[in-house]
Formats: C-alpha cells, structure tokens, sequence
C-alpha cells in the first residue's frame, strides 16, 4: 500500500516536495490532499501537481481519514499551532525545520505526539542524503580516528527575502540556515550535549541575527566550529577532523552529493526534476519522504536518524546561542 501523503502549505517548499515525490515508485507514495488557508492557492496547487483533494483550511485536512502523514510546510512561526492541531487530531506529522520558534514549543510539540501515540520527525532533510548516512558509516568504523574537530559553514545572502530578515516571519540566520550547521554536529557526536557554548554574532536593525559564529566545546577535548550568514556567501561545506585523516561533505552541505574521504572523492547524484524547484537538490527530499514511510512501516514513532531528542537538544542550544546573541521573539515570552 502506499502511504498517503496530505500536504499542509502550498508555498515554495511544499512545490519542492511534490516535485521530488515524482522521483519515488508511485506504489510508495501518494500526495492525495492538498490544504491551504487560501482555498484559490491549494485549487491551483492540486492542478500543478496533480492532487485529487483540495481543502481551504487546515482542520478540513486534520479530518480526513485517509491520511497516512501531514507534511507541514508553513511558515516556521507557525509550526508549533499547526503542528499541535494535527497531532492532536491523531496524526503523523513531518514538520518542516526548524521544528518550532524555541525549545519551550517544541518539548509541546514532542509531549502530544508521545500522548496521541503518532509519528513525528523534523524534516532535517540532510539526515536521509547518502552522504550523511556514508558519513555516520565512516564514523562507526573509526575510519579517521578520533574525531577532534567538526567545522560546519552555511552563508547564503537573502537580505532580500522578508522571511528571512523579519522578525514576526521567524527571521535569522539561525532558524532558517544555522540549523543546518548545528545539527551536523550533533549527528557527528551521537546526539551528544556539549559542555560549553560560546556564540558571537551581528544582528539585523530588525532584531533577527544577521551573521553567527559558534564555538562549541565536547567531551574528551573535541570541539566544533560553525559560522552562518544571510549576509554573504560561504562554501557551505562540512569537514570532520580526526586523528587518522579528514572527511569532507563538499557544498551544499545541507543537501549535499560529494563526499572527500582523505582526498578520495565519491558522487552521489540525485534525479532530475520534472519541474522547476526553488530551492538547490530539492528532488533530495524524496530520502526523507522513503525514511518516513519506512518508519511507518515499522510502526516507529520517530526516525532513528533525527530523533525527537536531537531536535529538542538542537533547539536548546538554539535558545542559548539567541541568548548570547540577543535575539528574542514574541514566542519566547509565554
């Protein structure tokens, strides 16, 4: 059977998806409901990409019995809501990044999938690339020693996108693209908290950060560096340093489809769309759609590749970096 796809969102993202869907075996997945608080946007969403169901607002979507998981691809400072009336409404849910606006928002969010006893996963797309599953691999097998030093850099200027530099849209480098950063290095160490968090930054005269560093310190004298801007443009590659050699996920590191292994190169490429995307590699959200359907398949209700304490883990260190930086949303104030 295939598993029933209803997305909520019918933005750039969400166009992303549909379009990478068409790259996995029909019989696996369906997108059959389409939900948009703009019923005009979802009709001509569903004609683009071929969805039978169409609904003008997200409760219609909670309701239909038919779907196996709701994709959630709205704005980020609206995750926290939506998400909470789908799981509430007993449904699997797979939440776009970052999961919600603080770690307050998403303990909630992790708490009603626990008490409904449904799926959810933040949709750390990274996680599922064969790249990343290589590089747990190597790291399993010690293929570089002991790992001292991750490095993680993610710059990409859009200064002109207001989600990105609005404050009420959850803007920041942080939120939308230091995740990125962040969450490598915590796949690298296991998931492990770091003992020490040391963030510098500039912000935006709207109060989002503009350009981060973050210096963290692990146990048994391993560290990790990530720098993120919406400012300027980086390599936005990822290198793990060990005692025995380096491995490299050459840019983009957040989708990435190179892998360096001490000098040795290996391609990993991805299909090629049927429609435009808007966003890089986006037909590589299909590993992330086949991860969820295996899960479910298994009954799981988290995926063993971005557990639900890593995305409250990540989101802490969030929350303390945005101290440090001084960047406070109207979400943090309960």
């Amino acid at each position: 059977m295939a598993t029933q796809w209803g997305l909520c969102g019918a933005g750039k993202i969400s166009h992303d998806f549909s379009v990478a869907m068409k790259t996995l075996p029909a019989e696996d997945h369906q997108i059959t409901a389409i939900a948009s608080r703009s019923n005009e946007r979802a009709k001509e969403f569903a004609k683009k990409h071929s969805i039978p169901k169409v609904y003008g607002s997200y409760e219609e979507l909670a309701r239909d019995p038919d779907i196996d998981i709701v994709y959630l691809g709205v704005l980020h400072t609206e995750h926290w809501r939506v998400g909470l009336l789908f799981l509430k409404a007993k449904k699997n849910v797979l939440c776009e990044k970052p999961f919600a606006m603080n770690s307050r928002q998403v303990k909630e969010l992790v708490e009603a999938a626990k008490e409904n006893n449904v799926f959810l996963m933040e949709a750390i797309w990274s996680r599922c690339f064969p790249v990343h599953a290589e590089v747990r691999k190597l790291l399993a097998e010690e293929a570089v020693g002991e790992v001292k030093l991750v490095k993680a850099y993610f710059g990409s200027p859009q200064l002109h996108i207001p989600r990105s530099v609005e404050k009420e849209l959850g803007g920041g480098a942080l939120l939308d693209i230091g995740v990125y950063c962040l969450q490598f290095v915590l796949m690298v160490f296991n998931g492990e908290r770091p003992d020490s968090i040391q963030a510098s930054g500039v912000l935006l005269d709207s109060g989002v950060d503009e350009s981060v560093v973050v210096v963290m310190k692990f146990s048994r004298k391993r560290m990790a560096l990530c720098a993120f801007s919406i400012a300027a443009r980086f390599q936005n590659d990822a290198v793990i340093s060990g005692t025995k050699g380096s491995i490299k996920v050459l840019g983009p590191m957040h989708c990435p489809t190179t892998l360096v292994v001490n000098d040795k190169k290996t391609e990993y490429p991805l299909p090629e769309p049927c429609l435009p995307l808007n966003f890089t590699n986006s037909t590589g959200l299909r590993y992330e759609a086949e991860e969820v359907r295996q899960c479910l398949l298994k009954g799981l209700k988290e995926s063993p590749r971005m557990p639900l304490a890593d995305s409250v883990l990540l989101t802490e260190i969030m929350d303390e970096i945005r101290k440090q930086v001084g960047v406070v949303f109207s979400q943090d104030r309960k």
